[in-house]
């Protein structure tokens, strides 16, 4: 499934997307980046300027820097301040023009973890797309850029939840996500549904009652656990919220991404990190009930991949590129994973 990039074309994308912000319209996320990059990745790099072309109209230009500068000794003082956008990526610039990008995100990788949920999770996933980039051995200028973009996006959107889970109990992944409790209010955006997750009944009593690692050892074939849950999960539960359940699925995704790239004593809060978003996301979009089994499912990856690249949405698109990996490295749940991408192409509006 993964491709060479020798066309160029994910260069050339990334170039002509970092003269925009991580948002627009307010607090929307900007996914063109993570978007090229499943693109290209499954074989679709024919088409990821044509798709740009469109995106990138709903784009706005790269914040301005305050011109209050953040450095070493005061960054703590600008986290989590969205108003400083421009500066925290001038910042991120910076140090990955002065040090290997693997410094740069084993320092600030623990910093920025316990601010997973902000962005609505979208920080940690076009981290997540950054470092997958950098992890295929290209270091070419334009991608060592981009997870200065994703760091610096994440640093000004971190944000804590209310009342954060600390898994102590006994329960495996699949019947911790089975179990979790909804928010009784189901309106509004992911950032007024997170402010409710303290008053709902058997929150965060739910999310705590999972199994945490014991070690490192145990943190990949874990991480792997919760991705392939979720995006099951998502196969009959995508109803709760199609676009934001999504996301349950593709934030540890993204951290599983990371993993080879931080120090082994960093797995088990990346791991507890991960679940935090994928508990909470949860909740926070509860399904009314499960849907009916998928009819008509891709037989193959590449077949999967493809139906969501003619549909064309951002979220179906990353989606799928998630499923993918579930589907390849773990034959056993491939049927259910590549179902799974059906409902995405059903649920969410085609571009």
């Amino acid at each position: 499934m993964t491709e060479t990039d020798a066309s160029g074309t994910l260069d050339e994308a990334l170039e002509r997307l970092h003269s925009a912000g991580p948002e627009f319209e307010g607090w929307l996320t900007n996914h063109a980046p993570m978007t090229v990059e499943a693109l290209v990745r499954h074989g679709h790099a024919p088409v990821v300027h044509r798709w740009l072309d469109g995106y990138r109209q709903r784009l706005e230009d790269m914040p301005a820097r305050t011109g209050v500068r953040i450095d070493d000794a005061t960054w703590r003082e600008g986290l989590g301040d969205p108003g400083r956008l421009g500066d925290w990526i001038a910042y991120f610039t910076d140090r990955l023009t002065e040090r290997p990008w693997r410094e740069v995100l084993t320092e600030w990788w623990p910093r920025l973890l316990p601010g997973i949920t902000g962005g609505a999770t979208h920080v940690v996933i076009r981290t997540g797309h950054a470092v997958r980039i950098l992890l295929d051995g290209d270091e070419s200028a334009p991608r060592v850029a981009e997870l200065g973009h994703a760091l610096g996006y994440w640093a000004a959107r971190h944000r804590t939840l209310p009342v954060a889970p600390v898994p102590t109990g006994t329960t495996g992944i699949a019947a911790a996500l089975a179990g979790m409790p909804g928010i009784a209010d189901a309106e509004g955006g992911i950032r007024e549904r997170f402010a409710r997750l303290p008053g709902t009944p058997g929150w965060p009593a739910a999310a705590n009652s999972l199994r945490p690692p014991t070690g490192p050892d145990e943190v990949p074939a874990l991480l792997a656990e919760l991705v392939r849950e979720t995006v099951l999960r998502y196969g009959d539960h995508a109803n709760g919220g199609p676009v934001m359940l999504v996301h349950s699925a593709t934030a540890p995704n993204a951290v599983l991404r990371t993993l080879p790239a931080l120090p082994r004593d960093l797995w088990v809060p990346s791991f507890l990190a991960a679940w935090e978003a994928s508990a909470s996301v949860t909740a926070a979009y509860p399904a009314p009930g499960a849907l009916p089994a998928v009819t008509g499912a891709p037989a193959t990856a590449d077949e999967a991949f493809a139906r969501a690249a003619e549909h064309g949405d951002e979220h179906t698109i990353k989606f799928t590129d998630t499923a993918v990996d579930v589907a390849l490295t773990q034959p056993d749940a491939a049927e259910g994973a590549l179902a799974a991408t059906v409902r995405a192409v059903e649920l969410i509006d085609a571009v």
